[in-house]
C-alpha cells in the first residue's frame, strides 16, 4: 500500500509545476514558476528523507529537475541582462 501524505492532496504536485515553469512563454512569470517548482522539489526531497525505503530513483529525478531549473534560471538572467 502506498503511503499518501495528506498534505500533498490539496498542492499540485512537482512535477506539475516543473512542467509549468519549463514550458511557460511570458517572460515575466518564469522566474516565479520556477521558483514555485524549486520549492515543490524540495518539499518532496524532504518528504523522501523522512520514508525508509528505496527511493533512489525518484531522489535522482528529482536533482535532475532542481538542476534543469537551476539552467532554466541561468539561462533567464542571462536573457534579461542582456536586454
Amino acid at each position: 500500500m502506498r503511503h499518501t501524505n495528506i498534505s500533498s492532496i490539496s498542492r499540485p504536485s512537482w512535477h506539475v509545476l516543473y512542467q509549468a515553469a519549463l514550458f511557460e512563454t511570458d517572460p515575466d512569470k518564469i522566474v516565479q514558476r520556477v521558483a514555485e517548482a524549486e520549492r515543490a522539489i524540495l518539499l518532496r526531497m524532504k518528504e523522501l528523507f523522512a520514508i525508509t525505503g528505496d527511493h533512489i530513483e525518484e531522489d535522482r529525478v528529482l536533482d535532475d529537475a532542481l538542476y534543469g531549473l537551476r539552467a532554466l534560471r541561468s539561462c533567464v538572467a542571462t536573457v534579461m541582462n542582456a536586454a
